[in-house]
């Protein structure tokens, strides 16, 4: 990342690429950061999917979250497991909704 580049990545994000104990990333600051802004960008663009889902189903938001973490792992998913919860944990953070029962750290 340069300097110029004014972006913040929550350490709850950082925590994705720290091994146990470790105080280097697995990846360069370029990749985590581009990780960082799909995360963010998508957690964002799900606000309207997971309102519009919580008043069609009649679902508590904890159903909802769930939902939407079944969607991003589902068998044709592009992204990890770790990351699709980051983003239904930073969603729950948008949604002003509680965190989901299965979040250790929060976004």
């Amino acid at each position: 990342m340069s300097e110029g580049n004014q972006l913040f990545i929550p350490p709850t994000f950082l925590a994705l690429y720290l091994a146990p104990g470790a105080h280097k990333p697995s990846a360069s600051q370029a990749h985590i950061a581009q990780r960082y802004e799909l995360c963010e960008d998508l957690a964002q663009m799900l606000t309207g999917t997971a309102t519009e889902l919580q008043l069609r189903s009649d679902a508590d938001s904890a159903q909802v979250l769930q939902r939407c973490l079944d969607g991003l792992c589902g068998p044709d998913a592009v992204m990890e497991e770790d990351h699709a919860r980051w983003v239904v944990c930073r969603l729950a953070e948008l949604m002003q909704w509680p965190a989901p029962s299965w979040q250790t750290t929060g976004p």
